[in-house]
């Protein structure tokens, strides 16, 4: 396996992590993660010039999200994650299963709708097409969980152990197109589960919980078989450059256990917003019940007391 890595030097010496978080930029990630904050931080912009307001909150998950991003494609972690298994494998699970809960809780689609314009009587704007494909069969599709969960599972089984992963690793477009895809698959995976956006696959909340817990333990099975092989299960990491002075299997047992133990991370922060959420929720459904009955005099609960009445009178 050639270790050139699309055109740069490989040799690399042993890791720490004081050099994997060197600045080494890739342009497609830089570009994307410098437009993606300078997007959003112009609609929050749009929003306070009219008087409206947006979360910090929301802002700070946001930002946090890009730069996660950033961590692990702008520095040398990319480097020697196309030399590294484990290191790649941090790559793996922060760009799939961190970044893409920390963009969500940043509602980047709610502020997108409510910057843009509506356009006018009979006409199609950005907006009116933002929404239509939010409404769209397409996003019904790929955000079910009919869809998503055989798909975050297959990210995982039919990527590492088939010879597609290789394939795509032997090219810096084919490196590329595979980060994307963990970003898409973790983005359309959680948004149903705990994104604020709207979106046309919305259920309960515990079945949003069932939803989550039907993909986590794929992730900790692929990582107890990494754990437990005898053998370099990947092509492109059986012969680490002799410079990192690493065993190959080794390295594939940290990767394992990578992927084993980052599969409780996103668990516990999608029930803390999920529970935080729920919390919210019910606390609005009191609030309107509460305006309901101020207006009408609480008639519903007049009309449950004169029914207890009845059956009372009944049974006398």
């Amino acid at each position: 396996m050639d270790h050139s890595g699309h055109g740069m030097n490989m040799d690399l010496p042993p890791f720490t992590l004081g050099r994997g978080l060197q600045f080494s930029a890739d342009p497609f990630f830089l570009i994307g993660c410098v437009l993606a904050i300078g997007l959003y931080a112009y609609a929050v912009l749009r929003l306070r010039r009219r008087g409206d307001s947006w979360p910090i909150g929301r802002i700070v998950s946001f930002v946090v999200g890009v730069l996660s991003i950033a961590l692990v494609m702008c520095t040398k972690l990319n480097d020697y994650g196309m030399v590294m298994f484990s290191v790649h494998m941090v790559q793996h699970m922060v760009i799939s299963m961190l970044s893409p809960i920390l963009l969500l809780l940043g509602a980047p689609v709610t502020l997108t709708l409510r910057a843009l314009p509506v356009a006018g009587r009979d006409r199609t704007g950005p907006r009116e097409l933002l929404l239509m494909l939010l409404h769209s069969r397409y996003m019904k599709i790929i955000t079910h969980p009919v869809f998503t969960i055989p798909l975050f599972i297959a990210s995982l089984y039919a990527l590492y152990f088939t010879p597609l992963f290789d394939f795509l690793m032997g090219s810096k477009t084919g490196h590329i197109a595979m980060m994307v895809h963990f970003l898409a698959v973790g983005l359309v995976f959680f948004w149903p589960i705990m994104g604020v956006d709207p979106g046309p696959h919305r259920p309960g909340y515990v079945m949003r919980m069932l939803e989550l817990f039907a993909g986590m333990p794929f992730h900790a099975f692929f990582g107890i078989a990494l754990m437990m092989a005898t053998t370099p299960m990947v092509e492109t990491y059986k012969n680490p450059p002799a410079s990192l002075g690493i065993d190959a299997l080794s390295d594939q047992n940290w990767a394992g256990g990578i992927a084993w133990a980052f599969s409780e991370i996103p668990s516990v922060l999608v029930l803390i917003a999920l529970v935080f959420q729920w919390y919210r929720s019910e606390q609005r459904t009191a609030k309107r019940s509460d305006r309901a009955a101020d207006r009408d005099g609480d008639q519903e609960l007049q009309a449950y007391n004169a029914y207890l009445a009845s059956l009372q009178a009944r049974g006398q």
